[in-house]
């Protein structure tokens, strides 16, 4: 895949979770693996899960692409989280809730397979009333859940 073409994903990627607020790349978290599309998408999932995390939800974004002109193989977003914190975070933090779950987008790229999310440490500087611990453990979880992605077995 050419430059331009990871730039529109990842511009696409940022629309999608709604948390563009620059377009620095240390704002993303990001991972090549050298494994195919379904090996990671399974990875991903056991490592989300063997962090403490549930996976809410995972979406479908290729075909929306392709209906769009866009050339995709397979693209999807993986929505996850903690209920009781994602509970308690709304509830006492509204302003936070189009943030939430979390999300790791996932694409195929030949037989490499991209993963990707938005930097949590980023969230600290909208939300000052949100105890620090909260990003730094996301970014510290999000790190391990993609080490243990890139595992291959």
């Amino acid at each position: 895949m050419r430059a331009s073409k990871i730039t529109i994903n990842i511009f696409i990627f940022l629309i999608l979770t709604a948390t563009a607020f620059t377009s620095y790349a240390d704002d993303l978290i990001m991972m090549r693996i050298r494994q195919t599309f379904p090996e990671t998408m399974v990875n991903l999932q056991s490592a989300i899960k063997k962090t403490g995390y549930k996976i809410s939800r995972v979406q479908r974004v290729d075909i929306g692409l392709t209906k769009s002109g866009f050339k995709t193989d397979k693209y999807r977003v993986v929505f996850y989280g903690k209920p009781d914190e994602v509970n308690q975070l709304s509830e006492n933090h509204p302003d936070i809730i189009p943030f939430l779950p979390l999300k790791i987008s996932i694409f195929a790229e030949n037989n490499e397979t991209i993963i990707l999310t938005t930097n949590p440490l980023q969230l600290k500087k909208f939300f000052k009333d949100i105890p620090d611990g909260t990003f730094s453990n996301w970014y510290k979880d999000v790190n391990t859940i993609f080490d243990l992605t890139n595992i291959i077995e």
